[in-house]
């Protein structure tokens, strides 16, 4: 800033202070720093032009901050530990994790192309697929997804994604993402990189503490970082872990849509979630163990799905890619359970009597928090599904989605027996 700054009114000095300062350190910031700019200086034109022409062609290393829509510092400290937690060349984060979804989808597929994926997926991610992408004239094949040979045969000259989740959102079926990644990368082999079908994973349910799906083979993983990873329930985001290939598409999809996650909920998740993140899910994981076994002993309960206990049907598949970085099994804090009732709306009952009257569980339905949420996925997080195929898919009316949080275990069995002698 010039010298004769002071000579300027004090109206416009409270507005611009000193344009330049040596108290602004990074290197010895202990906690990240928040930067929090919608837009950036520029000494000139030419390095503004500069600036986009490294940003379209994916040189930032050393980025030119313009605009923040475009790319922004405390954000990008986020997206380096995420990849770097995944296994991935690199992240790109965004404002919610159905932005990252739709972005990732959009910046890879057109119209009159295909993707593959499992009859019951995330409410919105459905949504998006079943209403928002048939207007787009996007081919969706739905098929049972762990059974290899479905996959197998419903590959077609136009199919450019097969899209999963593991463990599946409620339910928690497994697929086995090294042996469909086998299928992707035979098919790949005879294609050119123009026409490459990409595997990309939902790996929220497991957060790259318990699974990372770019090890056993995925090309891309999401996240709603809102959940497990945000961890608090206090910001929305999401992200996405890509290979290098594909990158600058997504960045100037992520542009051109606008998702860009704020450095708010950016510097929320590095400093306070991510740091946190094994200390939470293995306490979760714990509890969860405990409540599991509570719930498969009960005489209300029909089955119980959580991938720790030995009924469970996927284990085999659970503990080849279900490992936290130590290589120790994690089969996570998510459980979902059906209560034994020929009522229709037991399950309703239940998490309604819980609203009403449980202090240590809360009926709502985000994941992976510090509280224990519950929720009944036929008639909430999965109620655009049509109902018959819910019905036809193992998603039952009085299903229950439980994700264990870090309070008193014997607190969580005091309020679900509660429950349990209400209906």
């Amino acid at each position: 800033m010039s010298k004769n700054s002071k000579r300027y009114s004090k109206e416009s000095r409270l507005i611009h202070g000193e344009m330049k300062t040596s108290v602004w350190d990074y290197s010895h910031n202990v906690v990240p720093p928040l930067s929090s700019n919608s837009t950036f200086r520029l000494d000139s034109s030419e390095r503004g032009s500069m600036g986009f022409e490294e940003y379209a062609n994916n040189k930032n290393n050393k980025p030119i901050y313009i605009y923040d829509r475009l790319e922004e510092p405390t954000t990008m400290m986020l997206e380096q530990r995420l990849a770097e937690a995944e296994g991935g060349d690199q992240a790109l984060t965004f404002a919610s994790g159905m932005a990252a979804i739709s972005t990732t989808l959009l910046a890879l597929i057109k119209s009159g192309q295909r993707i593959i994926t499992h009859h019951i997926l995330y409410g919105c991610t459905d949504s998006l697929l079943r209403d928002s992408f048939a207007d787009l004239k996007i081919d969706v094949t739905r098929v049972n997804m762990c059974n290899i040979k479905e996959i197998q045969k419903n590959i077609t000259k136009e199919t450019r994604i097969i899209y999963l989740e593991t463990p599946l959102n409620p339910t928690l079926e497994m697929m086995d993402i090294p042996s469909i990644s086998s299928i992707v990368k035979k098919e790949n082999a005879k294609r050119d990189g123009g026409n490459k079908i990409y595997l990309i994973v939902d790996n929220t349910f497991m957060t790259p503490w318990g699974q990372r799906p770019i090890h056993h083979g995925a090309d891309i993983v999401v996240h709603s970082l809102t959940k497990a990873i945000g961890g608090y329930g206090t910001d929305t985001a999401g992200a996405a872990i890509v290979p290098n290939e594909i990158y600058s598409k997504l960045q100037i999809k992520r542009k051109d849509f606008g998702g860009m996650l704020s450095s708010r909920s950016a510097w929320s998740i590095l400093t306070y979630g991510i740091p946190t993140l094994p200390l939470r899910v293995k306490k979760q994981q714990e509890s969860a163990k405990k409540i599991a076994e509570y719930l498969e002993s009960h005489p209300k309960v029909k089955n119980v799905k959580w991938p720790g206990l030995r009924s469970f049907k996927g284990q085999k598949i659970a503990k080849k890619q279900m490992q936290d970085p130590e290589g120790n099994f994690f089969p996570g804090f998510m459980i979902y359970f059906e209560i034994k009732s020929n009522k229709q709306n037991i399950g309703s009952k239940f998490v309604n009597f819980i609203a009403k009257n449980s202090y240590s569980i809360t009926l709502a339905v985000s994941l992976g928090n510090i509280k224990t949420l519950i929720e009944c996925p036929f008639s909430m997080t999965h109620s655009v599904i049509p109902e018959e195929e819910k019905l036809e898919n193992n998603l039952d009316q009085n299903g229950i989605r439980l994700s264990v949080g870090l309070e008193s275990p014997e607190d969580l069995k005091k309020d679900l027996e509660a429950a349990f002698s209400s209906i």
